[in-house]
């Protein structure tokens, strides 16, 4: 309790003079009170009922008017104090450097369709992105979809909502032209964090199964690494593989007539995220694959002198006397109006 009362303050003090609006208030209700009574010998001159008509002040018992007085006291205090702003606990959060970048690349190319991992591979790519997008506060990201060619999704953004409403349409349908060339998805992701303010911190996300057939794919994310971008991985499927489906719901055949077998290229993916300062993660049912890649993102957003740097951030409270207040303003709202009755059927 005493910690409490310590920790207790307004985060805007100055509403706080608004309080003294009640002493003039008052001062003018005794005021009238006093000259309700130099004013009784009208009285003798006019009717009771016109009097107020002839003063300009409706007659109300000194009592009554005192009640009201301190009824919207109360109210005007609670809403003062509201607005002031109070506070008395709060939560000490790592400070992170602004403008921290990461732009996801998104595997859509017809081996994701496997279902080596169930759904498919596509299906838990694409929990895993939203898992992402759920845990990734204080993180903009940019969403890039490939397969033979890449397309940006979504730029770099703090709207996680506008990202997470088109997950159910990053499918393989989204692409003509079979393949899956991820040296233009580095290309565009390259594009992207290139028009970041200089200060950001930016990282790059693959989440794929390491279907390429491409060339020197681990000097393209080094190169990454030497511009301060880490490439981070996560990997779709299993070492074993499975069939690919083709459009029609038919295994697709290589010129044998075999069904194409995709498995995850482990080896090529740990490379890349080696070769790219970042590191590499398998996805699994938990979400401990993508909180460990955000907070390898997060660290390198820390104050490289200043490591251990907290910022407090206080809990407002003035929620609690706005919902007093409103409660003391409902009764005002059940009064008949006059000549008003209500009738039942």
């Amino acid at each position: 309790m005493t910690e409490l009362l310590n920790d207790f303050h307004f985060s805007e003090p100055a509403w706080l003079l608004a309080l003294l609006l009640c002493i003039p208030v008052a001062f003018w209700l005794q005021l009238t009170r006093h000259l309700r009574r130099r004013n009784e010998r009208i009285q003798l001159y006019a009717d009771t009922h016109l009097l107020p008509h002839l003063l300009g002040r409706s007659e109300v018992a000194s009592s009554t008017q005192w009640r009201r007085y301190a009824y919207w006291a109360l109210l005007w205090v609670l809403l003062v104090l509201a607005m002031a702003g109070p506070r008395w606990d709060f939560t000490d959060v790592q400070l992170f450097r602004p403008g921290t970048n990461l732009v996801v690349l998104l595997d859509l190319s017809r081996s994701m369709e496997v279902a080596d991992v169930k759904p498919s591979r596509l299906a838990r790519a694409q929990q895993e992105l939203a898992d992402l997008l759920e845990r990734s506060r204080g993180i903009r990201i940019g969403v890039i979809g490939f397969a033979s060619i890449a397309q940006v999704v979504a730029p770099v953004t703090e709207d996680m909502n506008s990202i997470r409403r088109m997950l159910p349409a990053l499918d393989t349908s989204l692409v003509q032209l079979p393949g899956s060339r991820l040296v233009h998805a580095l290309d565009r992701a390259g594009e992207l964090l290139a028009g970041q303010p200089a200060d950001s911190v930016n990282s790059l996300l693959l989440i794929s199964d390491g279907d390429f057939d491409e060339p020197g794919l681990e000097q393209r994310t080094q190169a990454f690494a030497e511009r301060g971008i880490h490439v981070h991985v996560l990997g779709i499927g299993t070492p074993k593989g499975d069939a690919v489906p083709g459009p029609d719901g038919l295994w697709i055949s290589d010129r044998s007539g075999q069904p194409v077998i995709s498995a995850l290229n482990e080896p090529l993916l740990k490379s890349m995220a080696a070769t790219g300062g970042g590191i590499y993660q398998l996805a699994d049912y938990r979400q401990r694959d993508t909180d460990r890649i955000l907070d390898e993102v997060k660290a390198q957003a820390l104050p490289g002198s200043e490591l251990n740097v907290r910022t407090r951030v206080w809990n407002e409270r003035s929620q609690w006397l706005t919902g007093l207040a409103l409660l003391l303003l409902l009764p005002l709202f059940r009064r008949t109006l006059p000549g008003y009755q209500v009738r039942s059927s």
